[in-house]
């Protein structure tokens, strides 16, 4: 089996596996109980929560949730459902995951604009502050997108919002653990630990302190009083471990992923069919490419029965259906329908490349004269 599908989960880390063994086993009492056991595990709770804020480098409180739609969810709704009055306009990106545009589409009586593009990918800065207008609430960039990992111009946002009554939010599920990113200007940023080689059911938002937000779970006691329920201590700490690794190796990392993607990105561009659609400003963790003639569910289908594991898109849109992401980038549907997203991990070997090469010439062949 040769698995090209990190960007959607990556396996867990046996330290991390192990962390949260450990703290399911023997720190089970409730945190929010009062006698000595639940003060214990209480007492971790917090010990994890300022270790993540201080290897972030960042004063923001933690909200944890189930996940990065979650997080998202309370961005979105959270915020503009606290600051229903202050404006009702919204700025986001062509590239925003499902759960910040659907959770927008849920609210009544806002007008929600997309952000244009450069030919790189990138929000155009000159675009944003001219559509910048005293009613805008919220702006929304995901720092780098899960099918083209295209890195956003996230500090330089922040600084050109800095002065305006707008709040800003990104979804950097797909950067923290990859790359650094200074957020120390962001207003709310959201991620997950899944996606650093950490436990699934997990998600925190970060949130700078003199923001409010309506919560949209109530009931019950938590670390915080803007998401209710009880603190589960092993995904907290298992966090915290998945994040500790994931920066302590990032550099080390990158640059195995990039000698990867660098091989892989030589080896496509060689052949004449093949279009891809990453940019320059893309992570070196996800290689997009589009072979026109084949439709990109029929693609991966050919390479699973290779043994070979791929998307076509990201797993949370719905299938047989274009890449809007691509689509946004190129304004072309016959490559936003064949798009693949081969996502590359430090875990990958060498052979894992040469078999996946070998594959891909035989499909190509099988496929086109050239």
């Amino acid at each position: 089996m040769t698995y090209f599908d990190f960007a959607a989960n990556p396996p867990v880390n046996q330290d991390v596996l192990d962390t949260f063994y450990h703290i399911t086993k023997k720190y089970y009492a409730n945190p929010n109980s009062f006698h000595k056991l639940g003060r214990e595990v209480n007492q971790l709770i917090e010990q994890s929560t300022n270790h993540i804020k201080e290897i972030l480098k960042t004063d923001k409180e933690v909200i944890y949730t189930s996940g990065a739609t979650e997080a998202n969810n309370l961005a979105v709704k959270g915020l503009l459902e606290r600051y229903r009055n202050k404006g009702r306009h919204v700025l986001i990106s062509p590239f925003e995951h499902n759960s910040i545009t659907a959770s927008l589409t849920s609210i009544k009586n806002i007008e929600i604009e997309i952000l244009p593009l450069d030919h790189n990918g990138q929000i155009d800065l000159n675009s944003l502050s001219s559509k910048l207008r005293e009613d805008t609430i919220l702006v929304s960039v995901t720092t780098a997108d899960s099918e083209l990992a295209i890195l956003q111009p996230i500090k330089e946002i922040a600084k050109l919002l800095k002065n305006t009554n707008t709040y800003f939010h990104t979804d950097a599920s797909q950067s923290i653990g990859k790359v650094f990113i200074d957020y120390s200007d962001t207003d709310l940023v959201t991620l997950t630990p899944h996606k650093f080689y950490g436990m699934n059911g997990t998600g925190a938002l970060l949130k700078k302190k003199d923001i409010g937000l309506h919560s949209l779970i109530d009931g019950g006691r938590s670390t915080t009083i803007f998401r209710s329920g009880t603190p589960v201590a092993a995904n907290i700490i298992a966090f915290d471990k998945a994040l500790t690794i994931a920066l302590e190796k990032q550099e080390e990392r990158y640059y195995k992923v990039l000698a990867y993607h660098d091989e892989l990105y030589d080896f496509l561009s060689h052949y004449t069919h093949v279009h891809i659609n990453s940019t320059k400003t893309s992570l070196p963790h996800i290689i997009n490419f589009s072979l026109p003639s084949i439709k990109a569910d029929i693609l991966a289908q050919l390479f699973e029965s290779k043994d070979i594991y791929l998307s076509a898109k990201t797993s949370c849109c719905p299938a047989h259906t274009p890449s809007k992401p691509v689509y946004a980038l190129t304004h072309n549907r016959q490559y936003a329908s064949s798009s693949i997203r081969l996502s590359i991990s430090h875990l990958n070997t060498k052979e894992d490349i040469e078999i996946f090469k070998n594959a891909f010439d035989q499909i190509y062949k099988e496929n086109f004269d050239d």
